[in-house]
């Protein structure tokens, strides 16, 4: 679900960051007061959060991969407008230092995933919630629907950017310049292993997190419900460090994500359509569906815009693969601790400024 460089055409890449742009300045109006108080680290656990279930990759009909986003918990728990900001920066350190996902991309990705995301997870649960007790069973049904709800929004707006590519972007002879595939094999390429599977383990991935934080923490899930940015007290500081905890045990973890053979449909690389087995694993996951004889022009240029520094989570002075996985999901959280130290730092100096 990560649209890499070259299957977006640039008026698309810039439509969908022109579009995202409203929203992440409204996210960090809302969540900037809360940027220099005890809120940093919740902000910071469910954003690495996201960064590391999304390294589980999951197997899905037809041969491909998928995950959980996180999405749904950071919604209930922070509210969709630091949801929105969470799960941005978990998409923008993927991006920039792993090259999952794309740059001119990124727009799009945060589109789908965090602000539709988010703002579907989020009615969704007041929806379902209603005024029902926050240990309630009906509450935990519905964060796990939710995150349900949110992937596969995510998933076929995804779909949607990908299948109108061929149709509006292609050379003389109809070749399609980017996407390769038209809406009536991107729909049911995405939405079928999201409907099932991915969007299974999102319901999972919230319900749990929900369900624990109901028997250890429920305060932590009344600023949701409330629709405040963050707690006013002090108890967001100890409820991080036990998320951190759990974070940390997740991290180890991370090599089981490799076990999923096959890539995510729509995340191959020009080399791919190159490789005749490849080029059939593609056919075979998109209803048999033939591709053009070489990767499609403006895919291949935009495609060598950005190279991530540690591609595919493996960094390259660590010969073993797994032990790479998990120091990637290390240093991405890591990563995402310090962003949001430069932005309290920032906001903080801004304030003095004034």
């Amino acid at each position: 679900m990560h649209i890499p460089d070259g299957y977006l055409s640039p008026s698309t890449c810039a439509t969908l960051y022109a579009g995202a742009l409203p929203f992440w300045y409204n996210a960090l109006r809302v969540v900037r007061r809360r940027l220099n108080t005890r809120f940093i680290p919740l902000l910071s656990v469910f954003s690495a959060f996201s960064f590391v279930i999304m390294m589980f990759n999951l197997p899905l009909p037809g041969g491909t991969t998928g995950h959980a986003a996180g999405v749904g918990v950071a919604t209930v728990v922070l509210g969709p407008w630091a949801g929105m900001l969470a799960i941005s920066i978990a998409l923008f350190i993927q991006a920039v230092f792993f090259g999952d996902g794309g740059i001119t991309t990124l727009g799009a990705n945060c589109f789908n995933i965090a602000i539709a995301g988010s703002l579907v997870a989020a009615a969704v649960y007041r929806l379902l919630a209603g005024s029902s007790g926050l240990t309630s069973t009906r509450r935990l049904l519905a964060a796990g629907l939710a995150g349900y709800a949110a992937i596969n929004v995510a998933a076929l707006l995804t779909a949607l950017e990908f299948g109108v590519q061929p149709m509006w972007f292609h050379d003389a002879a109809g070749v399609p310049l980017y996407a390769p595939y038209p809406l009536n094999v991107a729909v049911p390429a995405m939405m079928i292993g999201h409907l099932t599977i991915a969007g299974i383990a999102e319901f999972l991935v919230t319900a749990g997190v929900v369900g624990y934080l109901q028997r250890s923490d429920p305060a932590l899930l009344a600023q949701a419900s409330s629709g405040s940015a963050a707690p006013e007290g002090g108890e967001a500081a100890p409820s991080a460090r036990k998320l951190w905890a759990g974070l940390a045990a997740l991290m180890v973890l991370t090599p089981l994500g490799l076990l999923a053979v096959g890539q995510a449909w729509g995340e191959w690389g020009p080399e791919d359509f190159q490789d005749k087995e490849v080029r059939q694993q593609i056919v075979n996951a998109s209803q048999g569906r033939d591709l053009p004889p070489a990767a499609p022009q403006g895919l291949e240029r935009l495609s060598a815009i950005w190279t991530a520094p540690i591609p595919d989570y493996a960094p390259p002075v660590l010969k073993s693969a797994s032990f790479g996985y998990a120091m990637s999901a290390m240093l991405g959280s890591g990563l995402i601790l310090l962003t949001y130290f430069a932005l309290s730092w920032l906001v903080t100096r801004r304030r003095r400024d004034v």
